[in-house]
């Protein structure tokens, strides 16, 4: 048993001889002297392989259960889970994390592949009326916000959209609550008139703004062109999803705007 153990001096050369080999290999990189079909001690590389063909094979299953549990979600539960997003962000006018804006987004896109009205400015009907401002990608950040004092005594209040079919106009309003000077409130109306361009799209063209009541003018007179640039719907707009209550939309600068039906005048 034991001499089989034993190595023969023919065979401890050739063992030395291959290990030689081997090193002369690996210390000299410009030379391809080892050859893996000459080496008993092959390697094959068995285990990365069946590694690679799971994870080929199990993504595409993957994917395609996350299709299908989108494809189960309703749009109830959709609008449901969006509103529930939306609380305590104010409609994301003085910003929102990434994480939150990439869930709202997300129920967003759900909304639109769902839209059960796909060609809305053939159904003026639907569109006509008061909406309000629920979620906006446009924000109030840094020093525009500064600029436009809603850090100290003015804050924002509703932003309601009036739609008038029949005249092809359009009112913007921003409510205001004002701190000092004896005041409550005050708005900001911004007219403008729009035509379709598409079946999808109204071009929006801006007319004039004003600011009521007069103290408030008086606060806004040096600002007025910012609050004009941040808040002028002015432009290319798209309806990408519209239903009894609920409208999204997106300008031509990529901005995203959730308004829901409302009955104030």
């Amino acid at each position: 048993m034991s001499s089989k153990l034993i190595q023969s001096p023919s065979m401890a050369a050739a063992s030395r001889g291959t290990n030689a080999k081997m090193l002369l290999s690996f210390t000299n990189l410009n030379r391809n002297t080892m050859s893996f079909t000459e080496n008993p001690f092959r390697l094959r590389p068995m285990f990365i392989g069946k590694v690679t063909e799971q994870s080929s094979a199990s993504s595409p299953n993957q994917q395609q259960e996350e299709e299908d549990e989108t494809d189960d979600i309703t749009v109830s539960q959709i609008k449901e889970d969006l509103y529930e997003a939306l609380k305590g962000i104010n409609r994301g006018i003085f910003g929102v994390n990434s994480d939150k804006k990439t869930e709202i987004e997300h129920l967003v896109k759900l909304l639109e592949c769902r839209n059960p009205t796909p060609e809305p400015t053939g159904e003026l009907d639907k569109i006509g009326g008061c909406w309000k401002l629920i979620y906006s990608t446009i924000t109030v950040l840094g020093s525009k916000r500064t600029k436009l004092g809603l850090r100290t005594f003015v804050s924002l209040g509703d932003l309601l959209q009036q739609i008038d079919i029949a005249q092809g106009k359009m009112v913007h309003v921003l409510k205001f609550d004002v701190r000092g000077l004896n005041l409550h409130d005050g708005e900001f109306r911004i007219v403008a008139s729009f035509k379709i361009t598409s079946k999808s799209s109204v071009e929006i063209t801006y007319e004039s703004s004003t600011i009521v009541p007069d103290q408030l003018m008086n606060i806004f007179r040096k600002n007025l062109n910012l609050l004009l640039g941040i808040f002028n719907p002015e432009g290319q707009f798209e309806m990408s999803y519209l239903d009894e209550d609920l409208q999204v939309g997106r300008d031509g600068k990529g901005n995203v705007f959730v308004l829901e039906r409302t009955e104030k005048p």
